[in-house]
């Protein structure tokens, strides 16, 4: 093969781990035509890991999130109360948002962890870490699960300066991330002024609203009317506050994005349990944990590995592994 041939090969074997920007900025431009594009709705499944942002990119999604309560759980091993920070937050994203940088990746940056330098210093980390859209919330800085009670808001007007810095800072980077807002004030303020607060949001630029914590199909289908003409996510937590509502379900009410955050982490933490549970009574793990090393390492990508080692010129896999 003649070097040049060779080096574009090379590249286009980096691309796919995420290491050409291009393909980041695409996967932002492939967001936004979808999300602008009438039709299938967006799904975008939660993962809360690597291995598990793994599975479902080999699954072949359009777009993952990656969930906060899963990041809290997995990577620091607490709840969703405001612990993981920005630093916990953005590390973690950026990994996931690479393994597969032309998957667009929709994060969750909580409150924007602080006031609008904080805010813009976010959403400036999460748009160079290759991420391609963000919600930020209404939630004091101490927030917790938009599917918990008790949650406490900031006013209308700081939510609106989070809004405001979020998309100054985008522009000042030169990213066209997508902003979402979302607000928690249903619980406490009632439909009207979350609706009220989301409206204000996307008229200060956010691209997309998000009300937390819907309890009706009808209001899911309301919440899609009364903002008409801006997109709005739904989020499918399932077992919480909102009623099971399908993707099918979701697309004829009109939402263009729906997230399940708990698509990886419910199944996840039954089968551990279960065999954590057998090891421990009987010393057996069981048929169902059979997994060799290589699937294991099959499913995290090891392919795209050797082909970039191979074509690099690197001996040390020739023979296989």
């Amino acid at each position: 093969m003649p070097k040049l041939e060779a080096f574009a090969s090379y590249q286009k074997a980096l691309a796919k781990m995420g290491s050409i920007t291009p393909e980041r900025t695409n996967a932002v431009t492939k967001l936004r035509n979808m999300i602008s594009t009438p039709g299938k709705i967006i799904l975008a499944p939660g993962v809360y890991d690597g291995f598990s942002a793994r599975i479902a990119l080999g699954v072949g999604f359009d777009a993952i999130y990656m969930t906060g309560a899963g990041t809290s759980a997995s990577r620091i091993g607490h709840a969703d109360l405001g612990i993981a920070n920005l630093n916990d937050m953005r590390e973690h994203a950026e990994m996931i948002a690479n393994l597969d940088a032309s998957i667009p990746l929709i994060a969750d940056a909580d409150t924007g962890y602080g006031g609008p330098i904080m805010v813009t210093r976010t959403v400036q980390q999460y748009a160079r870490s290759g991420v391609a859209a963000l919600h930020i919330e209404d939630q004091v800085q101490t927030k917790r699960c938009g599917h918990l009670q008790g949650k406490q808001l900031v006013p209308t007007t700081d939510f609106l300066i989070r809004i405001r810095a979020a998309v100054a800072a985008r522009h000042a980077v030169g990213s066209d991330i997508v902003v979402i807002a979302r607000t928690d004030a249903l619980q406490s303020h009632g439909y009207n002024e979350a609706i009220a607060r989301l409206r204000t949001a996307l008229e200060a630029g956010a691209d997309v609203a998000f009300l937390e914590g819907i309890t009706t199909k009808e209001e899911a289908r309301l919440v899609v009317k009364d903002l008409a003409p801006w997109p709005v996510l739904l989020n499918m937590v399932e077992h919480g506050v909102t009623p099971n509502i399908s993707v099918d379900e979701a697309q004829d009410m009109g939402f263009r994005i729906v997230i399940f955050p708990f698509a990886g982490l419910a199944p996840a933490y039954k089968a551990m349990k279960e065999v954590y549970s057998r090891l421990k009574a009987e010393g057996i793990t069981g048929a169902e944990a059979l997994m060799t090393p290589k699937q294991l390492f099959e499913a995290s990508g090891l392919k795209d590995d050797l082909e970039i080692d191979a074509k690099a010129g690197g001996t040390t896999f020739a023979g296989g592994v």
